[in-house]
C-alpha cells in the first residue's frame, strides 16, 4: 500500500536524498521518494502506520529540524523554529565576540568558544555525527572539520565565523525556500472547502468528495465552484483566472457547462454535478501539479547525480590541496587551511536547490496561465520545438458550423420557407450540421412523414404531400454544403463553414515569431483545410489525412534529429500523434478522455494562443537554469581557485556556498513571476 504524508523542516536536498536513502533501508518500506520541493514523502509498505512510526523516529534522529505531519498544512515562511533558530545564532554570536574580544582568563575564554561554537552550529555537529555513524559523508560533517581545523591552527575568530555565517545562511536559504514552496501552493490553493447541497430540500454543507453525481449543490458570491457541473438555475459573472489564466470574467448562465475551482463573483447559481471530486477539473489539475516533478528533466537528473558525489570529491581535492602546499610550503597549518578552505566551499546546495526549482517555478507559471505541464521534462522539450503541427476541427476551429450563405435555386420560395423545410427533416437529428441549420429557425416546427434515414447521405421524408431530402447527394462538391431537394428537385444550398477561434490567427502569428514553423494537419477536404489555413497564415497545410496518416507524418518527421515536433489536437483520433510527437499538446475542457491522458501538456482553455505561452515560459525557465549552474559553478571553481593559493580565507569561501545558494534560488522565483504576455 501507498502513503504519502507532508514532511516539514527539510531545507537541503542533499539532507533529504541521504534520509530517503536511510528511510528504503527500513524493513517493510520501499520506493520511498521524497518530493523537496513539495515538502511530500511518499512510500510503500504493507503496514503504512508501523512504517510510519520507524519513519518519524529515523526523521528525529538524522533530521531533528525535520517533522513528519500526517495532516497537511500550509507552509508558513517565518515559525516556531526559525525564531529559535535565529535567537539562539545571536545569542551565540554575542558570546562569541565577549569570548574573543574581552581580555580574560584563558579557561573562562574557552568555555565561552565552546559555548558560542556549540550555540552557533549544534544542528550542523549533530547532523554530521549522525550521518557520519551510517557512513554518510556530506556538508556538515565538511563544515564541522573545518571548524575544527581552524581552532586547532589557532584561527579562533575564523572558526565561530564560518559555522556562524555558515548558519545564518542556511536560516536565509529556509526562508528562500519557504517563500518559494508558499508561491507555488497559492497556485495549486484551488481546492474548495466544502459544497452547498441540496438534500431533501435541505441544504447541507459537506465535502465535495462525498458529493454524487447528479447532485444539486448552491454557489453563492464568493464561493468556489466545488465539482464540474451545468448550472440549472440563475446567472453569474465567474473568476476563472486560476484555471485558464483570464483575467477577464466570464458570465454564465441556465445550460452552461461549469468548471470546478471558478469563483462566484456575483449572483446565486443552481448547479447539476456531472463528475465526482476525483474527476472534476479542480482535482485533475492540482494532481497534474503535484505530480509533475516526478518526471524530471535530464538537467535535473544529471545534476541529481553529480551532487551525490559532490562532497566526497570535494573532501578528496581538500586533502590534495592540503598534501601540495604542505609539500611546498612545509607549513603544516597554512596547507591545512587552505584545504579547510575546499570543506567551506563544498556544499552543492546552490545546484541541487536551484535546477529543481527554476523548473517547479516554471511549471507554476504555467499552471498560473491556464497550461498544465506534466513534469519538467515537457517543459524542457517544449524549448525545443521548432515545428508544431495542428489538428483542424476542435483545435484551430470551434468544432461548431455556421451557415454563410443559402442558395436558393426555387424562385417560388423565400428564405424563410427554405430554412423551415430544412428544420423539418433536422429537428430530431443531434448532427453538428444540423444543429446549425436548426438555429436559423423562428417557426415551431410541425411534425413530418415518412422519416428515412440513409447512412452517410441524409434524410427522407413527407410533408403536405411533398417528398423532401436534406443532406448531400452531389459528391463532387468539396465544400461543406447541406442541400435540400423537393420530389427530386433541387431546390436550395446551404453553405456551411466551422468557425475559426478568435485566437488562432494569433498563436500562428506568436509562434512564427518564436521562429516555430507550423503545419494545419486535417481530415477535411482540401478546399475546407486551405481556407482555414489562409485565413489564420499557418506555414502549410495537409488535408483529407486519416489518424493513422498523421501519426505516419509524424513518425516520418521524428527520424529527422534536427526536427523537434509538437502536435496540438484535441480529439480521440488525436491520440497516437500526441503520443508520438516530442511534446504532445491536447486541449483541456473539449479535448476527449484519451487525448488528455496522451498528451504531455494540457490547454485548460483550448486556447490554441496559450502553445505560444507555454513555449515561451519553457525557453525563459531554461535560460534561468543555466543561469544558475553557470553562475555557482564559476564562483565555486573561482573561489576554490583562489584559495588553495592563499589568495582568499574561509570567510570568501562561506559566501561562494551560502550566498550563492541565496543567489541561485532568488533567481529561480523569476521563473515564476515571469509574464509570457509582455515578452515574444
Amino acid at each position: 500500500m501507498k502513503k504519502t504524508v507532508r514532511i516539514e523542516g527539510l531545507d537541503c536536498p542533499n539532507c533529504a536524498r541521504s534520509l530517503c536513502t536511510a528511510i528504503n533501508k527500513l524493513d517493510n518500506v520501499k520506493n520511498a521518494e521524497i518530493d523537496f520541493i513539495n515538502s511530500k514523502l511518499s512510500f510503500e509498505s504493507a503496514d503504512t502506520d508501523s512504517a510510519t512510526e520507524k519513519i518519524i523516529a529515523l526523521t528525529r534522529q538524522l533530521e531533528p529540524d525535520a517533522k513528519i505531519v500526517l495532516e497537511k498544512k500550509k507552509t508558513s515562511i517565518i515559525n516556531k523554529n526559525f525564531i529559535i533558530d535565529l535567537s539562539t545564532i545571536l545569542l551565540g554570536t554575542i558570546i562569541g565576540i565577549c569570548a574573543l574580544f574581552i581580555s580574560m582568563p584563558v579557561a573562562l575564554f574557552w568555555t565561552l568558544f565552546v559555548i558560542s561554537a556549540l550555540l552557533l552550529g549544534y544542528k550542523t555537529y549533530y547532523k554530521a555525527l549522525a550521518l557520519l555513524f551510517k557512513g554518510k559523508i556530506n556538508e556538515n560533517l565538511l563544515i564541522t572539520l573545518s571548524v575544527i581545523g581552524a581552532t586547532a591552527i589557532g584561527e579562533h575568530t575564523e572558526g565561530l565565523m564560518v559555522i556562524c555565517l555558515y548558519s545564518i545562511g542556511k536560516l536565509l536559504e529556509g526562508l528562500a525556500v519557504n517563500k518559494s514552496r508558499k508561491s507555488i501552493e497559492d497556485l495549486t490553493n484551488l481546492q474548495p472547502e466544502y459544497a452547498n447541497v441540496l438534500i431533501d430540500g435541505e441544504e447541507k454543507r459537506v465535502s465535495p468528495k462525498d458529493v454524487a453525481i447528479g447532485s444539486t449543490i448552491i454557489v453563492r458570491a464568493g464561493e468556489r465552484v466545488a465539482l464540474d457541473g451545468k448550472v440549472l438555475t440563475g446567472k453569474a459573472s465567474l473568476n476563472t483566472q486560476s484555471l485558464t489564466g483570464e483575467s477577464l470574467p466570464v458570465s454564465v448562465s441556465p445550460d452552461d457547462e461549469i468548471l470546478s475551482g471558478s469563483i462566484v463573483l456575483d449572483g446565486t447559481l443552481t448547479i447539476e454535478t456531472k463528475e465526482e471530486y476525483s474527476n472534476s477539473t479542480v482535482s485533475k489539475i492540482i494532481n497534474l501539479i503535484e505530480n509533475a516533478q516526478e518526471k524530471k528533466s535530464k538537467t535535473e537528473t544529471a545534476i541529481s547525480k553529480i551532487t551525490r558525489w559532490y562532497t566526497l570529491g570535494v573532501l578528496i581535492l581538500s586533502l590534495t590541496v592540503f598534501g601540495i602546499v604542505y609539500a611546498v610550503t612545509r607549513e603544516f597549518s597554512t596547507a591545512l587551511y587552505r584545504g579547510m578552505i575546499f570543506l567551506v566551499v563544498s556544499c552543492p546546495c546552490a545546484f541541487a536547490i536551484s535546477v529543481p526549482l527554476s523548473y517547479f517555478s516554471g511549471l507554476g507559471n504555467a499552471s498560473k496561465n491556464g497550461i498544465l505541464i506534466k513534469g519538467s521534462n515537457y517543459l524542457d522539450a517544449l524549448a525545443k520545438i521548432n515545428l508544431l503541427a495542428f489538428d483542424k476541427t476542435g483545435t484551430i476551429t470551434t468544432g461548431e458550423f455556421s451557415v454563410e450563405n443559402i442558395e436558393i435555386l426555387d424562385s417560388n420560395k423565400n428564405k424563410n420557407d427554405i430554412i423551415y423545410l430544412a428544420c423539418l427533416g433536422e429537428q430530431n437529428s443531434i448532427h453538428p450540421l444540423a444543429k446549425s441549420i436548426l438555429s436559423l429557425n423562428t417557426r415551431p416546427l410541425e411534425k413530418v412523414q415518412n422519416v428515412c434515414e440513409v447512412a452517410g447521405e441524409g434524410l427522407y421524408y413527407s410533408y403536405n404531400k411533398m417528398k423532401y431530402f436534406i443532406g448531400r447527394k452531389n459528391k463532387d462538391n468539396k465544400s461543406t454544403i447541406v442541400e435540400l431537394y423537393e420530389n427530386e428537385k433541387l431546390i436550395a444550398i446551404f453553405h456551411l463553414s466551422d468557425t475559426v477561434k478568435h485566437s488562432a490567427k494569433r498563436a500562428i502569428d506568436d509562434l512564427r515569431a518564436l521562429k516555430v514553423k507550423t503545419i494545419l494537419l486535417s481530415g477535411d477536404n482540401k478546399e475546407s483545410v486551405e481556407t482555414v489555413g489562409k485565413t489564420i497564415g499557418i506555414d502549410e497545410v495537409r488535408y483529407q489525412l486519416l489518424p493513422q496518416d498523421k501519426f505516419a507524418y509524424i513518425d516520418n518527421i521524428k527520424n529527422d534529429s534536427k526536427v523537434e515536433i509538437g502536435y496540438v489536437g484535441d480529439g480521440i483520433n488525436d491520440a497516437p500523434s500526441l503520443t508520438r510527437a516530442d511534446v504532445g499538446i491536447s486541449m483541456g475542457i473539449n479535448g476527449s478522455p484519451a487525448s488528455i491522458e496522451a498528451s504531455d501538456v494540457v490547454l485548460v482553455d483550448d486556447n490554441p494562443d496559450k502553445v505560444a505561452t507555454a513555449i515561451k515560459i519553457s525557453k525563459y525557465t531554461r535560460k534561468i537554469v543555466w543561469q544558475n549552474i553557470i553562475l555557482s559553478a564559476v564562483v565555486k571553481v573561482t573561489f576554490l581557485l583562489l584559495g588553495s593559493f592563499g589568495i582568499t580565507g574561509m570567510l570568501s569561501a562561506v559566501f561562494a556556498d551560502v550566498g550563492v545558494t541565496l543567489i541561485a534560488i532568488l533567481n529561480s522565483l523569476r521563473a515564476l513571476k515571469y509574464n509570457p504576455n509582455k515578452n515574444i
